[in-house]
């Protein structure tokens, strides 16, 4: 096995067809130098977008795409293809884009009209996007990709996104019988307490209109294609989808051409960021993964925008690459060059950095594997989690509260050296927020007879549907940052057994949280005069022979991460093992982010160093293996063996695991 690097590019469109097909020939030589397996053709992208191809500006794009591909598979090479758009990403300025085709804009849930963005209910945009996929399927290209403005929300400079729009509505009428504004109808959906029963009507209507347009397309595809061509499509958040009411196994369904499809998941910013994200790349992946049906291939996008090296390090690359393919990935889309380039010659830097980057690629290619088994905590996700989360506020603002996801749990448990999954039946699972609202009761009680680790905000939710007593709380109350507490304001959180202090004064709203007369309390909360406000954590085990621990924080992002905060959590990821300890837990150093999984009778625990600072973790296996095999991928380098040593309590590596780098331990 070797990793498969699925290059971007857009090869601008020139009259003079000599010329198209030297900047093609240059690209396979470029392609040839880095060992790249396919190209992914991108038309009409960003600065060259003037909105949806048609006419005279289509014929000049497909005869480019013709030609290139042409060029591309003479040099051995695979070929795909981008159009970047689908409804339009943002307006930007392109006023007259839908007027001339007659498209009818997408609609925000605050009134306002897009100028360059259609509605997925617009029969002329239907008829158009059939068209124009069919047209290029012709050419036989491997995939053709539908981008991820397939989606309602993010249309800027509509606040929130679209699918409020007249045709839209005039669907959601016919169910309901409702008329009314945009604005009226997002403050029934968003209105406090339990979600009324339009969110869901409403989520139904989205739900349709995006899955009648996928399969148009793909019937059109694998028509004209005569069965050559496949569909792939970005996407974006879970969070977000879910708010549309995506259901991925219907989505997935209609684009299937022959059984198969395709999926490129976003999972890494655009630029530059701290490595400790690296800990919202692992669990991303990880979560579209489960969702995600075997006949769909994965090939995540590695993003870089706008694309200069002035935008993103070929560190964070590296790494961000080898995340992906931990994550079983089938291939590497590699969005690395800039879409106004028009030439790969004028990008060496980055056939170096695919150069330098495929001995630790290819290397972890043979060893993970899209049928490995992942090793965690659990982190349990209702795709139709949105249509049950409760708001705080009403109106159009609101729709930010439905998104929800396992986000901040995987996010405290990651970089606190704690490997997650989303396989249900993990034996520890961990649910925060509001997706508490999602399970159904014969789920959480299913949950609660394991080992569950809850927050404030699911605790408070647990409680309310009445499973108080297996929580072993005798309440819980959320209490704001202003709301007037006669106890006075929290402060610290003081663990009874050390005296060790940790802060929950940045806490947006904490948990009082009322323990019962068999629960334990591990920390106290405190106000600044050291009085007592609460309980911060407690452990309890319940009558059906599971255990629950809970904090009383609920906003895991706002907790100042410490060495005290880390021991606390291993602490309660061990007593909700139980009897029967199996994780491994990482320490050594901040932030250093796990992944474990099984494959073959092989277990494997890679970890990566999310500080600037180099660290050498130590690993808490339990029954640790004498002599696991030891291997430091470095930034850019060629693998190395690495040395450990076996103490008492598990195991140390003997040299440093620098910034961004990755250390995987095989037994």
């Amino acid at each position: 096995m070797r990793a498969r690097y699925h290059l971007r590019f857009q090869i601008h469109p020139d009259p003079d067809p000599a010329r198209t097909a030297a900047d093609a020939t240059e690209l396979a030589k470029a392609c040839a130098q880095a060992e790249v397996d396919e190209v992914v053709l991108l038309t009409g992208a960003e600065e060259s977008f003037a909105g949806h191809l048609t006419g005279s500006a289509e014929d000049l794009w497909f005869e480019t795409a013709r030609l290139a591909k042409d060029t591309l598979e003479a040099a051995g090479l695979e070929v795909s293809l981008n159009p970047w758009v689908t409804v339009g990403h943002a307006d930007r300025g392109r006023s007259g884009a839908l007027g001339r085709l007659g498209f009818a804009p997408m609609v925000s849930p605050y009134g306002e009209v897009s100028t360059a963005q259609a509605s997925f209910a617009c029969p002329r945009w239907r008829a158009w996007i059939v068209a124009h996929y069919g047209r290029f399927a012709e050419l036989g290209f491997r995939v053709l990709w539908l981008e991820d403005d397939f989606r309602y929300h993010n249309h800027a400079p509509l606040h929130w996104g679209g699918g409020f729009e007249p045709l839209m509505l005039e669907r959601f009428t016919a169910l309901t019988g409702w008329h009314g504004t945009p604005q009226e109808l997002t403050a029934a959906l968003t209105a406090p307490g339990r979600p009324h029963p339009w969110r869901a009507v409403l989520q139904q209507v989205w739900r349709e209109a995006q899955l009648e347009v996928a399969a148009a397309v793909a019937a059109e595809v694998d028509r004209r294609s005569q069965g050559r061509s496949r569909l792939g499509l970005m996407s974006s958040g879970l969070d977000a989808a879910s708010v549309e009411g995506r259901d991925w196994a219907q989505l997935y369904g209609a684009l299937a051409i022959g059984g198969r499809a395709a999926q490129r998941p976003h999972f890494a910013p655009y630029t530059d960021t701290p490595a400790r994200e690296l800990s919202r790349q692992v669990w991303s992946l990880e979560l579209q993964r489960a969702l995600r049906p075997g006949f769909v291939d994965s090939e995540p996008e590695i993003e870089n925008w706008p694309h200069t090296a002035w935008s993103k390090s070929d560190t964070q690359t590296w790494s961000e690459m080898a995340a992906a393919q931990l994550a079983g990935s089938d291939a590497l889309l590699l969005n690395v060059h800039p879409m106004h380039g028009r030439r790969v010659t004028r990008f060496p830097q980055v056939t170096e950095l695919l150069r330098r980057s495929r001995p630790a690629l290819d290397w972890l290619a043979a060893r993970y594997h899209r049928d490995q088994t992942t090793i965690g905590v659990g982190l349990p996700f209702a795709q139709d989690a949105a249509a049950h989360v409760r708001t705080r506020g009403s109106g159009p603002q609101a729709l930010d509260e439905l998104a929800v996801d396992p986000g901040p749990a995987a996010d405290l448990l990651l970089r606190y050296g704690v490997p997650v999954t989303a396989d249900p039946q993990a034996p520890v699972q961990a649910l925060f927020g509001q997706s508490a609202w999602a399970l159904p009761d014969q789920e959480i009680r299913r949950l609660l007879g394991g080992g569950l680790l809850l927050d404030g905000t699911a605790a408070s939710v647990l409680f309310e549907r009445g499973f108080g007593p297996l929580l072993g709380l005798d309440g819980v109350e959320l209490m704001p940052r202003e709301q007037p507490d006669p106890s006075g304001p929290y402060a610290e959180e003081q663990v009874l057994d050390t005296g060790a202090v940790l802060s929950v004064n940045m806490q947006p709203t904490l948990a009082r949280l009322e323990p019962g007369p068999d629960t334990e309390s591990w920390t106290e909360i405190r106000t600044p005069q050291g009085l007592r406000w609460g309980s911060g954590r407690t452990a309890f085990r319940n009558r059906l022979g599971g255990r629950v621990a809970v904090l009383a924080a609920t906003d895991p992002a706002q907790l100042p991460y410490d060495d005290s905060g880390q021991q606390l959590l291993h602490r309660a990821v061990r007593f909700l093992e139980g009897d029967r300890p199996q994780l491994p837990l990482v320490t050594g150093g901040p932030h250093l982010i796990p992944h474990a999984s099984h494959r073959d009778g092989t277990t494997r625990l890679a970890i990566a160093n999310g500080s600037a600072d180099p660290a050498r973790p130590h690993i808490a296996v339990p029954a640790a293996p004498t002599e696991p095999h030891a291997t430091l991928l470095r930034p850019l380098a060629v693998p190395r063996p690495a040395g450990t040593v076996t103490d008492a309590d598990g195991l140390h590596l003997e040299t440093d695991l620098p910034h961004r780098g990755w250390l995987v331990l095989e037994w």
